[in-house]
């Protein structure tokens, strides 16, 4: 059998990978792509079979454009994992912490480090796209005077030493990946969690009683986002992950549910998988 090529965002040893190595396993063919966006053109190109996409950070909260992905080109949800963040002060080899001049990062890896680095205000803050890409970068580049802010994949796979290991503000930190396919890999064997999308009238009541449909039929909401619709005022599109333990509840809960709402997509029905 071939090995899964799987989608994702940035490089080799990014978070992504080891999202994906962690749903997968290590026998994979990776697709590095630039942006989310990408990740799902491969996929609509047959360049990839699946993606792994993040959705939410425990610090930084859910990733409000990746739902938008989602909702456009419709590829089902057929798994998810959650990895634990952790971060490392990575430097090329020989280099002293009293070197460092420059810190690099994607933004919401910093955001995690800010208590460690405002220790060490000397050290001037770079954004970029990719931790892993960061790593590369100093390994590549011989940087002696920047360190990079990425997990211990990343300094394994670039030559890169340790500086401080778990520089994490919040040593619970995790991210949770949604793992998407197309239509044709898409069908999950007695599935207990879906994703779903909808929008529920606005008037007085009307959100209570789809969220008071899935309590009667004792299915779970576990998640619940709203997110604006682009170009309509006062017009709110919704995200709930729910949970369920008799598929029978789950069904008839639906059923209820499309009376109250429109706009209504199950966005994909899977396994649920909280191990961290």
């Amino acid at each position: 059998m071939n090995k899964p090529r799987v989608a994702i965002q940035g490089i080799k040893a990014s978070f992504h990978q080891e999202a994906a190595v962690k749903f997968f396993g290590e026998d994979i063919e990776l697709v590095e792509c630039t942006s989310f966006k990408q990740t799902f053109e491969a996929l609509s190109r047959k360049e990839a079979d699946y993606v792994v996409m993040a959705i939410e950070n425990s610090i930084a909260g859910s990733l409000l454009p990746n739902y938008s992905l989602m909702m456009n080109y419709n590829f089902p949800v057929v798994g998810e994992v959650s990895l634990r963040i952790q971060l490392h002060l990575l430097a090329y080899p020989g280099v002293k912490l009293e070197d460092v001049k420059y810190a690099i990062s994607h933004p919401i890896a910093l955001r995690q480090c800010v208590d460690f680095m405002e220790e060490y205000p000397q050290i001037k803050i770079i954004e970029s796209n990719d931790t892993a890409a960061c790593a590369k970068r100093v390994h590549d580049e011989q940087l002696t005077d920047t360190v990079a802010i990425a997990n211990a994949m990343a300094a394994k796979l670039y030559e890169l030493d340790f500086l401080e290991k778990r520089i994490e503000s919040n040593k619970k930190n995790y991210t949770r990946f949604l793992i998407l396919a197309d239509k044709q890999n898409g069908l999950v064997a007695e599935p207990n969690k879906a994703s779903l999308g909808f929008q529920a009238g606005n008037e007085v009541g009307s959100l209570a009683k789809v969220l008071n449909i899935f309590a009667e039929h004792e299915v779970n909401l576990s998640k619940i986002q709203s997110m604006p619709v682009l170009g309509k005022r006062s017009e709110y599109m919704f995200y709930a992950d729910v949970e369920w333990r008799e598929p029978k509840q789950y069904d008839a809960a639906i059923k209820q549910v499309l009376k109250h709402t429109h706009n209504f997509n199950i966005l994909g029905e899977y396994r649920k998988n909280d191990k961290i």
